[in-house]
């Protein structure tokens, strides 16, 4: 700023005993902003150029009024160079010497005296004088506010920090270098000069204490203030850090000021009394308390992101609307001081536009940020207040993505897009953040200009398919409809429970929607197995991590999960069309030591969810946890109903951690499933000699009709007929024999004594696609389980011909004598070499009652112990055959 000194006001000025020194704020350095949610100015700022370095040249005219033998006279050597006060700094501050006559700064003060201290005062109030009166239209807005309110008080006192002894680090003589020049060659970053937050605690804890105490004093004095505070504070940094903190903590965002209800207060004294203050209010005070205990603090003009910023709104000759601060700060070699960026009004709190209130929120992010992180919401001015070493354009930061304070601190980044605005390609988009540390994530998705609670024009949440890993997440988004959508992005740390942070945001347009299914809401936040799965002892999948939809082939699936402990299993089937009932019948599922696997069934086209469960196998007071939550989708030949799965099914089925605790092993068959062509099943294990084995067959009438109320529903078939037990030492045979097309569930119980209660210890599920009707077995009774080793080869059909010769062969460990008894009739088998029982019977017709038994004698006993029954089935009075005859007792 150029400044004309005509000789009749600078006899003016040398009289005037009231001009002293004005603020100096206008010489500091721009400093730095802060959070994402965040508050700034409307205080119509035009762009503030960078204060020269104190190398520049000070070039001093006097108008045909002073000579240079006069300047050397008038002015003597001072005690430290004056700073100009103008805070316009788009040109170096200059007074009329002569005609012509240019001097450098260096030059002129070299003359000074050094004793004579009065002098240089008196020129510096001359210069500052004259540039606050005759260059006020040329200075931003929030600085002509400030001097419109205060100018005469300001030019008629003498501020109380001119008069005190300056700290023994005067500024003046600090030789710091403009930002981007004498930069040093590598950064020292925050982390270099502390390694967490907590090592304030001290200086903290006495900010905040001093501010309290200050209040309930009344204490209004920016230098008392500040050597209070700074208390106990041992470096510079913790200076700065207490007087940071002060701020944050004793300063609120003038909300009032902002919507224009009030006077806009900006000047540390105004902020003070009042306790709030705009962004210049924040930064003006920053710089003034730095001052007082002699730190170099600068203020930044700039944009933000902050309240009223619209994703990808043009910043194009629009005024700057934010100020913040930079401090320098000193190191050790080989990194010598540096600038560093903060923002107190950021770091204070954050506005709620809806409430129109003032929201305290301590964020310790916009403390000293990295310029990399900074730059995300802060554009200054003046490039070179980027700190950055490959500065970015107004254009780069209009589109830039915006972050708030919890995206950094989570240690995330960006993957894809890189910028604000995405456009879905062929009715889709994708969105994808790394992650250094482990971190849940959801969303939200709204369409814009449509209210959130509006069900038909807002956004479902299944317009998104969430997968997270340890590595980050990846979010695909498929708008149901066409339009522009709000796309926000949550995290927190993994294992936390409080709320998620806001963490970034996207808009979303979709010219052409993809034609889609309903997907099924999912309330567990992500797809996929969860990251934290492994800490709950899933390892992985037999689909990988199952972000990706599982296609489900001819609705049948099987999913496995390895797990690195034995674990419980539940799992929840959900489908837009399904009943729960019809659900659980989709699902089977078998449990061994380091597997789980899941059988699913789906019988409607489209979209499932399917969400696991687990917990400790040993540990059934602890909580079943979700560790995956799986798309699937069934785009052809879904399963028929009549094929679900049987039900009644429990937890684990086919041969795993239950049946090996009870001591059953070498089973036959390690699945879950048995399927037959030929309405036939065999099933072998070995048991322990102390178990009592039990075992069921049902299918979905049967257990219809069990479960029905007296007389509602008629008699339910009795399937037991259908099973068969041979005992061989430690060996059971199960045969089934399956009546009719179907799914069937055999379910097998357990008991060690005779007085204890059935325990389940599995299930298989039989399949049968044999048309052919299967004849029942024959009904065994104790004498036949009891007695190991018994087998019975022919007649295995429970039901006979009467009037018809019948081949019996049949071997009873011990037994001295067999027989089959028909009515009065009896007939001796005969044991052949191999110790088999064997022999022809004839079946009389007209028997009573129509029944076939085969009898032994064993042991020691006289009786005649009943084995088995055969029902005889007379065609002349019975055309059908009876393998469900209900007057049947075991």
């Amino acid at each position: 700023m150029i400044c004309f000194l005509p000789c009749n006001r600078l006899v003016s000025a040398l009289n005037t005993t009231a001009l002293r020194f004005t603020k100096r704020r206008s010489l500091n350095w721009p400093a730095g902003d802060d959070q994402p949610i965040s508050l700034s100015c409307s205080h119509e700022q035009q762009p503030e150029p960078l204060p020269q370095p104190q190398q520049d040249r000070l070039v001093l005219r006097v108008n045909n009024v002073l000579t240079a033998q006069n300047v050397d006279q008038a002015l003597k050597k001072p005690a430290q160079q004056p700073k100009p006060a103008s805070r316009d700094h788009r040109k170096p501050p200059v007074a009329e010497v002569g005609l012509g006559a240019v001097l450098s700064r260096k030059v002129v003060f070299e003359k000074f005296s050094v004793k004579d201290r009065s002098s240089v005062k008196v020129a510096s109030v001359i210069h500052e004088a004259l540039c606050l009166k005759e260059g006020d239209e040329h200075r931003p807005g929030t600085k002509r506010q400030l001097s419109s309110e205060s100018a005469n008080r300001t030019l008629a006192t003498v501020k109380k920090r001119e008069l005190r002894e300056p700290d023994k680090h005067l500024l003046g003589q600090r030789k710091t270098p403009p930002p981007g020049g004498g930069m040093v060659t590598k950064r020292k970053l925050r982390k270099d000069l502390f390694s967490s937050s907590e090592v304030f605690c001290r200086v903290d804890a006495t900010a905040i204490k001093a501010g309290k105490e200050l209040k309930d004093q009344c204490v209004g004095d920016t230098q008392t203030i500040a050597q209070r505070v700074i208390q106990g504070a041992r470096t510079d940094l913790e200076k700065v850090r207490a007087i940071w903190v002060w701020l944050c903590h004793n300063i609120e965002y003038d909300i009032t000021g902002y919507l224009g209800q009030t006077q806009k207060l900006c000047s540390p004294e105004e902020v003070i009394a009042a306790g709030r203050g705009l962004c210049c209010g924040y930064s003006s005070l920053c710089t003034d308390m730095c001052s007082v205990v002699g730190i170099e603090c600068q203020e930044v003009s700039g944009y933000s992101k902050g309240i009223g910023h619209r994703p990808g709104q043009s910043l194009q000759g629009v005024k700057s609307d934010h100020l913040w601060n930079a401090v320098w700060l000193e190191g050790g070699e080989p990194l010598r001081g540096q600038w560093y960026l903060l923002d107190a009004c950021w770091g204070a709190g954050r506005v709620d536009m809806d409430t129109k209130t003032f929201i305290h929120r301590f964020d310790d992010f916009y403390f000293l940020t990295e310029p990399e992180d900074f730059i995300d919401s802060h554009f200054p001015d003046q490039e070179p207040w980027q700190l950055l070493t490959t500065p970015i354009s107004l254009q780069e930061f209009e589109r830039r993505v915006f972050k708030t304070s919890a995206f950094y601190k989570l240690g995330l980044t960006l993957l894809q897009p890189k910028h604000w605005k995405m456009v879905t390609e062929e009715g889709e988009a994708v969105v994808s953040l790394g992650s250094s540390l482990p971190v849940s994530f959801t969303y939200e998705i709204t369409r814009q200009g449509v209210p959130q609670n509006d069900l038909q024009g807002g956004a479902p949440a299944s317009s998104g398919l969430l997968t997270v890993s340890h590595r980050g997440m990846k979010l695909r988004l498929v708008p149901p409809a066409r339009g522009s959508y709000d796309v926000k992005l949550f995290a927190r740390p993994e294992k936390a429970t409080t709320p998620f942070s806001w963490v970034c945001s996207y808009t979303l347009e979709c010219p052409t929607p993809r034609p889609s299914e309903d997907m099924p809401q999912n309330p567990f936040l992500s797809w996929g197995l969860q990251p934290g799965a492994g800490a709950h002892g899933v390892e992985g999948t037999s689909q990988g991590q199952g972000s990706q939809v599982i296609e489900v082939e001819d609705g049948v699936l099987e999913l496995a999960l390895q797990t690195s402990r034995p674990l419980m299993v539940l799992c929840e089937l959900v489908h837009p069309g399904l009943d729960l009932a019809l659900s659980k019948r989709c699902l089977a599922t078998q449990i061994e030591a380091h597997r789980l696997t899941i059988h699913l069934l789906c019988p409607l086209r489209g979209f499932y969810r399917l969400s696991v469960f687990v917990r400790d196998y040993k540990m059934p007071a602890v909580k079943f946890q979700n560790i995956g939550n799986f798309l699937l989708h069934c785009r052809n030949h879904p399963v028929s109903q009549t094929s679900l799965f049987p039900p009644g099914l429990g937890s684990s089925c086919g041969p795993g951690i239950r049946t090996a605790d009870a001591g059953l092993s070498k089973f036959s068959h390690t699945g879950a499933l048995v399927s037959t062509t030929q309405g036939k099943v065999n099933i072998t294990f070995h048991i322990p000699a102390n178990l009592d084995l039990h075992v069921t067959l049902s299918t979905e009438e049967s257990s219809l009709h069990m479960g029905a109320e007296e007389d509602s529903l008629p008699p339910a078939p009795l399937l037991a007929h259908h099973l068969f037990l041979t005992y061989m030492d430690s060996k059971v045979t199960v045969s089934a024999s399956l009546p009719d097309v179907g799914v069937y569930r055999l379910g097998l119980y357990g008991r060690t004594s005779a007085e204890g209660v059935y325990d389940p210890l599995c299930d298989y599920v039989l399949r049968n696609s044999c048309e052919q009707r299967q004849p029942p077995f024959p009904t065994t009774y104790s004498a036949w389980t009891q007695n190991r080793g018994s087998v019975l080869f022919e007649p295995r059909a429970g039901s006979l011909d009467a009037g018809s010769w019948v081949r019996f062969r049949v071997k009873v460990p011990g037994a001295r004598r067999v027989a089959v008894v028909v009515a009065d009739t009896r007939t001796d088998l005969k044991t052949n070499k191999s110790r088999v029982w064997e022999g022809d019977v004839f079946t009389e017709t007209g028997a009573e009652p129509k029944q076939l038994k085969l009898a032994a004698v064993i042991g020691d006993s006289a009786d005649m112990a009943v084995l088995m029954t055969y029902d005889l089935n007379d065609d002349e009075r019975d055309g059908t055959i009876n393998g469900n005859d209900t007057n049947w007792t075991k």
